[in-house]
């Protein structure tokens, strides 16, 4: 590991050099890619060579502990306290940073929420959802998207799918996939009795044109006049867009825009991403026991989370993790909930390791 993390800092230094060159810039492009490979190998060059300089101090500090001084001896046991558990705490941050990258990380969404069980209730608590997440996304400066979305007569959502565009959104959001439970009286209920519904997230990560090239003779494009809630007409036009990949039979239908060049474009870039998350999928499949870590396999049919609003409770059931802030969490406050879950993958990944 250490000639790695050498060689690692060689490069990191290498790049460093270039970018004070101005001959980088005659190259269109290149300076955006040295200072994006310079920034990801910066927090791991970074934190090793601080390592190694605490290391240094720390091995001083024992050597004068040995000293037959005993003032020298007992300042260089208090340094000893003082740098173990700093150079303990180095040591494991390099080796998360050193975990293999998961290549999505860096990729947009496309967020799909579904009402579940629940009638009613699940479309408003589907909107809930993904007003949730759209607070949050402002929180951290994302673009949001609405790509496609199926409203109920109660003023939820059937179903929406929208596109979360930004630094690291998959990274932050590929584990909420899975069914998300609400507890909670309905606005309708005169009893007071509480109800459980559901919702299903799926995260998938955007696919660029260049990573999936669909060939037309593999579409079926069918347009016809959107229409909304209860059947009334949105427009006159036929400007609602079917795609159906016909060799997966996979379907997306879009009719949130009054052009139907723009619904096609969004139901498109909806399609490339279920055709991409099926491919890894499947191509992962070998990694099934890696799917099956303590933060869950990812599966959509995979209850993940419970919303209990009487108790203002939220709990992850992945990581065992339960937070009476669920008031802050509908707000957008998901950190709290999206970190420990995060941590926990990566702590299975080190065990991996061994």
């Amino acid at each position: 590991m250490q000639a790695t993390l050498e060689e690692l800092g060689r490069r990191y230094d290498e790049l460093t050099a270039q970018m004070g060159d101005p001959a980088i810039y005659e190259i269109p492009g290149r300076f955006q890619q040295i200072a994006k490979e310079q920034a990801e190998l910066e927090p791991i060059v970074r934190t090793w060579r601080t390592l190694e300089g605490k290391r240094g101090e720390l091995a001083d500090a024992r050597a004068l502990a040995d000293e037959d001084d005993p003032e020298m001896a007992a300042l260089a046991e208090a340094e000893i306290e003082a740098l173990a558990p700093e150079v303990e705490q180095l040591e494991q941050a390099l080796k998360l940073l050193l975990l293999p990258k998961d290549p999505n990380d860096d990729k947009n969404v496309v967020l799909e929420i579904r009402a579940g069980t629940g009638g009613e209730e699940a479309t408003l608590f589907a909107a809930d959802l993904f007003r949730m997440y759209s607070r949050y996304a402002d929180g951290k400066g994302w673009a949001v998207e609405m790509l496609s979305e199926s409203k109920s007569d109660a003023g939820g959502f059937k179903e929406v799918v929208a596109l979360f565009s930004g630094d690291r959104v998959y990274s932050t959001f590929k584990f909420e996939s899975g069914v998300h439970r609400v507890q909670r009286v309905p606005a309708t209920e005169s009893q007071g009795r509480i109800h459980t519904s559901a919702c299903t997230v799926a995260i998938l990560p955007e696919a660029e044109d260049i990573e999936l090239d669909i060939p037309e003779g593999d579409l079926r494009i069918d347009v016809y006049r959107a229409s909304g809630p209860g059947g009334q007409s949105v427009n006159t036009t036929d400007s609602a867009v079917r795609v159906t990949h016909i060799p997966t039979g996979l379907v997306v239908t879009c009719q949130d825009e009054k052009s139907q060049h723009k619904n096609k474009a969004k139901a498109l870039t909806v399609l490339r991403s279920r055709l991409l998350d099926k491919m890894q999928a499947e191509a992962h499949a070998e990694r099934a026991d890696a799917r099956r870590a303590m933060v869950g396999s990812g599966d959509r049919s995979e209850r993940i989370r419970t919303y209990n609003f009487p108790q203002n409770r939220v709990t992850d059931h992945r990581v065992g993790l339960t937070l009476y802030r669920l008031d802050e969490v509908v707000q957008g406050s998901l950190d709290p909930v999206i970190e420990p879950v995060r941590q926990a993958f990566q702590a299975e990944q080190l065990a991996d390791r061994g």
